[in-house]
């Protein structure tokens, strides 16, 4: 007879700190409560009931002021809140993978999806995870889909995420099936990868073996699952929480066993089973000790080893990747790359390989943290010392803003610029360079003290001087550009319209009378400008903002000639009489004689500024675009009209 334990057996990760968790707060002074049976191990239980953990079955039973553990499942957010009205200590051994879970149906609740959770119902997991829903339903069985979609209507927004301890296969049925019901779908896979590779190593050991046991809780889904996948392979498959359950004479006549584990078993009871099995070998040179056993499943990769691998997932926050072990490799979002608004299935897909570092390697878990962004560091470092002895042109992301600049990152190197480098002026903030790709020059670096200076400014200089260079060997009057305002004076503004900055007078940045710049543009518009003059030699450059399809003088002779009579605006009041806009861009002249139909001192005595007046073109200066006004000639006109009227009468 040949003895087998399982490469993935036993305690989880997040189960491993759950109970680590418990004992660790069991030491401490003060009374502790679990809420719910920590994991499905009556054993485990029974030992931290002997530390003084008591079990609660709901949150109404704790204590006031009391210590309590979350268990690995996870709780529903009710059950916090009542935990801080009771002013109670919460320890919290939610699993990582069950908090993902957590968050992912908060924020697609929020976004207003329906929350569909591919599990047993009944689970607390998955309790806890309906608890964080603002409408979720959980799906196990055919009736429950079925029932699903006529309560759902088909144009619903779905969010569908797993139970982690789901059976991959059975979840991937009933997922497909909701795609092809609801088009308005987003999935998120949830299965843990530690209970994906339990179930599959398992399966695999059952189809070398005559004989299969299974170490678990009887409470246990995660035992449940494993003894379904081994006994579809292996007939001759059975059920024990502990060595006291074996039952030797069922496996006589067997040639091989195999043991596996459920992730609610400690390591003991699995030491203690083994040997239990091993007595009964007779040919012991056949059997690998347990110490054997645990040897051929150490980790094949170590901490900071350079590794390939390849992507099989890409989720919203990690990418999964094959590294051709037997563990699975990941790389979160914060760990691919600086740029925390690069969404990864935009960047990355299936079947890519990508190069990255390990981080940390997870033997119980299966698991192995990688990163991408390390490794680029590594890199980066290479290239960036390149550039600083080429002086050539980099570019990188801008991660950062501190109080005497920016922090850019350069294939993954941080590179300071200071705020008198960064080319934005004086004064002004340094935000709107924040989560942008910029180039820059490196200008200084100190590989043993790992501190390296860029400039943005020197770039934008050697690109302004190109441009400029370039602008003025074509520029001519009559030329149009598109300009940006860069500053204001009193008597214009100053538009780079290239590499070159070309002055605006007041009188040009439009057709109106304007006091002050101020008052039309502001820094940073957007402005399309006319060459009206250059001075190629002083290198100076007249603007001007008018269209002359807008010209309002052309507008006024379109529409006025003299003695047509129009409404005219008092805008100005002289000792010789009275501007007055007649459109806006042309002023008429209404002489002091021309204001009334007797002698006035001053307009002031007939009108004011702001007035609306009707006056009479009585004049019209094409080569000077002067307009002479008045308003006597009305006021005749209607004396002589009342007159006549007189005469007729009589």
């Amino acid at each position: 007879m040949k003895v087998t334990l399982c490469e993935h057996a036993g305690f989880c990760y997040g189960v491993q700190r759950a109970v680590d968790t418990a004992f660790r707060a069991a030491e401490e002074p003060g009374e502790v409560w679990c809420l719910g049976k920590l994991i499905h191990n009556d054993d485990c239980m029974r030992r931290l009931a002997e530390k003084g953990v008591k079990v609660a079955a709901s949150a109404e039973e704790i204590p006031e002021g009391a210590r309590v553990i979350i268990r690995a499942h996870g709780e529903p957010e009710s059950t916090y809140e009542i935990l801080r009205q009771k002013k109670c200590e919460i320890i919290d051994a939610t699993c990582r993978f069950v908090e993902k879970i957590h968050k992912i149906a908060k924020n697609q609740s929020f976004a207003g999806c329906i929350i569909v959770i591919i599990g047993d119902g009944e689970h607390p997991e998955v309790r806890g995870i309906l608890g964080h829903c603002a409408q979720g339903y959980a799906i196990g069985s055919e009736e429950e889909l079925s029932a699903f979609f006529d309560r759902v209507p088909a144009d619903s927004p779905l969010c569908v995420v797993y139970q982690t301890t789901s059976e991959r296969k059975k979840a991937e049925i009933f997922a497909s099936k909701l795609k092809n019901h609801y088009t308005n779908l987003e999935e998120f896979d949830t299965i843990c990868n530690a209970t994906y590779l339990r179930q599959s190593s398992a399966a695999l050991l059952a189809a070398k073996c005559d004989g299969m046991i299974v170490i678990g809780g009887k409470d246990s889904a995660n035992t449940g699952r494993l003894y379904d996948v081994c006994r579809d392979i292996c007939p001759n498959t059975a059920v024990v929480e502990n060595a006291a359950g074996l039952d030797k004479t069922r496996f006589a006549g067997a040639k091989h066993i195999g043991i596996t584990a459920g992730a609610s078993t400690p390591a003991w009871i699995i030491k203690e089973v083994h040997s239990i099995m091993s007595e009964e070998i007779k040919n012991t040179e056949t059997v690998e000790s347990f110490a054997e056993l645990l040897e051929n499943s150490i980790i094949t990769i170590h901490t900071g080893e350079k590794v390939v691998g390849t992507v099989t997932h890409v989720g919203a926050t990690e990418i999964q990747l094959d590294l051709g072990t037997k563990h699975a490799g990941y790389i979160s979002a914060d760990d691919f790359s600086d740029n925390a608004s690069q969404k990864l299935d935009e960047v990355v897909k299936v079947g890519d390989q990508i190069e990255c570092i390990v981080v940390k390697v997870s033997d119980v878990e299966g698991t192995v943290t990688l990163s991408k962004k390390r490794l680029d560091a590594v890199k980066g470092w290479e290239i960036v010392e390149q550039a600083a002895e080429s002086h050539e042109t980099v570019e990188g992301f801008v991660t950062e803003e501190n109080k005497g600049g920016i922090v850019v990152s350069v294939n993954g190197v941080r590179v300071f610029v200071p705020a008198s480098m960064t080319g934005i002026p004086k004064g002004q903030p340094l935000t709107d360079l924040l989560k942008k790709n910029v180039k820059l020059k490196i200008t200084e670096m100190n590989r043993g003290r790992r501190r390296i200076i860029g400039s943005i400014r020197d770039v934008n200089s050697e690109a302004r001087k190109a441009a400029a260079a370039a602008l003025w060997a074509e520029i001519e009057i009559g030329k149009v550009y598109e300009g940006t305002v860069k500053s204001l004076t009193a008597y214009g503004a100053f538009i780079d319209i290239g590499g070159v900055d070309g002055m605006c007078h007041i009188t040009e940045l439009g057709w109106g009378r304007y006091k002050n710049p101020a008052d039309v543009v502001s820094v940073g518009d957007k402005l399309t400008v006319r060459v009206i003059n250059l001075d190629t030699e002083k290198k100076k450059i007249s603007l001007s903002c008018k269209n002359p399809d807008e010209n309002p003088w052309t507008l006024f002779t379109e529409k006025y000639a003299v003695g047509s009579v129009a409404e005219v605006t008092v805008n100005k009041l002289m000792p010789f009489g009275a501007f007055a806009e007649i459109i806006p861009g042309v002023d008429g002249l209404i002489h002091i004689s021309q204001i009334a139909d007797r002698r006035i001192n001053r307009p002031g005595e007939v009108l004011s500024e702001g007035q609306k007046v009707d006056a009479k073109i009585i004049n019209i200066d094409e080569e000077n675009h002067k307009v002479s006004l008045s308003i006597r000639a009305l006021l005749e006109g209607a004396d002589e009209a009342d007159e006549a009227d007189e005469a007729d009468a009589e």
